[in-house]
């Protein structure tokens, strides 16, 4: 049986500073990179779709310092140093919820959003997404993600819009972005 309580995230872990053009600039501990107006830094996103119209939402642990509890996309996270983004969006896919699928990159941009007084993401993020056939069931990691939902994509802009269900910045705005620009890409087969 997997362990779903493995920490895979580590405050001195380091990201890579990059410029707006993803140079890499260097390196800070992640708990620096979050603190204030945040610095920016390489970033990922995951969306996995499937072939009933569905992308699998997760909400994040409360153990998050960042938007604890907050609904997201399917899966977020760094590049460790000496890491590509294929093999970082492997990685992570497989250690938050034990799943995998062939990803495709189709945009990146640069965001700053700060929480309460906690500290901020500023990040360059690639989104990727991903197509699976039926519903496979995540086992998620513990220390990462609190619960996991299949949303009919359609349902996903009701619940950005409401106020009884608490969202990350990014996710909004990757949502958009996707609807906006990528439909066809969403509705694809696995």
């Amino acid at each position: 049986m997997r362990d779903n309580t493995t920490i895979v995230s580590f405050d001195d872990e380091p990201l890579m500073l990059v410029d707006p053009s993803d140079n890499i600039i260097g390196f800070e501990e992640k708990l620096n990179a979050h603190k204030g107006r945040g610095k920016l830094h390489r970033a990922f996103s995951i969306f996995l779709f499937n072939d009933m119209g569905e992308v699998l939402l997760q909400r994040r642990s409360e153990l998050k310092p960042l938007w604890p509890g907050y609904w997201s996309n399917t899966c977020c996270s760094h590049p460790r140093r000496g890491e590509t983004l294929e093999q970082a969006t492997r990685r992570r896919l497989r250690e938050e919820l034990n799943l995998s699928a062939k990803l495709t990159f189709l945009f990146k941009f640069e965001y700053q959003a700060q929480f309460k007084n906690v500290g901020s993401e500023h990040e360059l993020c690639s989104v990727f997404i991903g197509h699976v056939n039926g519903r496979p069931e995540p086992s998620y990691n513990a220390s990462e993600i609190q619960d996991c939902q299949w949303l009919d994509s359609d349902e996903v802009s009701g619940w950005l819009d409401s106020e009884l269900i608490g969202t990350t910045p990014w996710f909004a705005m990757e949502w958009e972005r996707l609807r906006a620009d990528f439909e066809s890409a969403l509705k694809l087969s696995a």
